[in-house]
C-alpha cells in the first residue's frame, strides 16, 4: 500500500532535524530529505549533522521515503532562487561533472545510513556548447560510476524527469533505463512533471510500473502544458483520485512524497492541508 511522506525542501527555513519533526507533526508516515543547502548539503554535511538526523528519525519513528540530490543551490555563493542543477552529471566540463558524481555518492551514503531504499537525481540542461548527443554520453558514464557505487550499498537510483531538462519526459526516461540494462536505474515520477509535459498520468504510472523508485506529489494549474508551479493538492487541476488508483493497479508499494517547496513560509499549514486532502487516498 502507498503510504505519504513530505520533503524538508519545504522547510528551509528550519534546521534538517527540526524539519523532520515538524513534519511528524502532521501525521506522516515518511520523510524526504533534501540533499542541498540549507538541509543536507554534502561538502559541509559531517558525522555530527547526520547523527542529529538519525536521532530525529529516531524521535518521531518516520521513514525516509528518499533522498533528494536534484539540485546544487549550496555549489553558489548566490543561487538564483529557483531550482539549479548544475553542474549536473550532463555538464561538459570534467571536474564540474566529476563533482556531481562524487556528490550524488554522498547522497548514496546519506540514503544507506538512514535506510533510504533510493536517490533521486535530474539529469541537469544540455546547455550551450553541449549538444543533447555528447550530454547523453556524459549522463551514461556518469550513470555507470554512480549504480556502481549504489548497487554495493543496496540503494536505487531513481532519474527525475523535468521538462527542457536533458530527459524531459517518460518515453525518454524509460529509452534511457533500457539503454543502461541496470535494475537499480529507475524512475523518480513527479506527476507535475509528467502533466506539464502533456502526459496523461494514468498511462505514464501503468507504463512506468516495474520501474518507479519513489514518486512526488504536487498539483498543477493548467494540467496539460500548464504553468510548472508546485501547489496544494485541491489547489490546481490534477485528478488525485485516479493518481492513486493507478498507482494500485500497479502494485506499488512505496512512498508518495509532497514536494511543496513553494511554499517556504507556511510549510507546516501546506503540510497539513495536504495530509487532509489525501490521506484518504491511502
Amino acid at each position: 500500500m502507498t503510504e505519504l511522506a513530505f520533503s524538508t525542501n519545504a522547510y528551509t527555513e528550519y534546521e534538517l532535524p527540526e524539519a523532520v519533526r515538524r513534519i511528524a507533526d502532521h501525521g506522516y508516515s515518511g520523510v524526504e530529505l533534501l540533499g542541498d543547502d540549507p538541509h543536507a548539503y554534502f561538502p559541509e554535511f559531517g558525522d555530527e549533522d547526520r547523527r542529529a538526523v538519525q536521532d530525529a528519525l529516531d524521535e518521531t519513528g518516520l521513514e525516509v521515503s528518499n533522498i533528494n540530490a536534484n539540485t546544487a543551490m549550496g555549489y553558489y555563493d548566490d543561487a538564483p532562487p529557483s531550482a539549479f542543477f548544475d553542474p549536473s552529471v550532463v555538464t561538459d566540463d570534467d571536474e564540474e561533472r566529476a563533482w556531481r558524481v562524487e556528490y550524488t555518492k554522498r547522497a548514496i551514503d546519506l540514503a544507506e545510513a538512514v535506510d533510504s531504499p533510493a536517490v533521486c537525481l535530474a539529469t541537469g540542461r544540455p546547455l550551450p556548447g553541449n549538444p543533447p548527443e555528447e550530454a547523453h554520453q556524459y549522463l551514461r558514464e556518469s550513470l555507470a560510476e554512480i549504480l556502481d557505487y549504489a548497487e554495493d550499498r543496496g540503494v536505487e537510483v531513481g532519474i527525475e524527469y523535468e521538462p527542457e531538462l536533458l530527459v524531459e519526459c517518460t518515453d525518454e526516461v524509460l529509452a534511457l533505463i533500457e539503454d543502461v540494462g541496470r535494475d537499480s536505474l529507475g524512475i523518480n515520477l513527479d506527476v507535475g512533471h509528467a502533466a506539464v509535459y502533456g502526459e496523461d498520468l494514468t498511462d505514464t504510472i501503468h507504463r512506468s510500473a516495474g520501474h518507479i523508485t519513489g514518486v512526488h506529489l504536487e498539483d498543477i494549474v493548467g494540467g496539460r502544458r500548464g504553468k510548472h508551479y508546485h501547489r496544494v493538492p485541491g489547489e490546481g487541476d490534477l485528478d488525485f483520485a485516479a493518481i492513486f488508483d493507478a498507482l494500485s493497479d500497479i502494485d506499488y508499494d512505496g512512498f508518495a512524497t509532497l514536494e511543496l517547496y513553494t511554499y517556504p513560509d507556511e510549510p507546516d499549514r501546506v503540510a497539513e492541508e495536504a495530509y487532509e486532502k489525501l490521506s484518504g487516498y491511502v
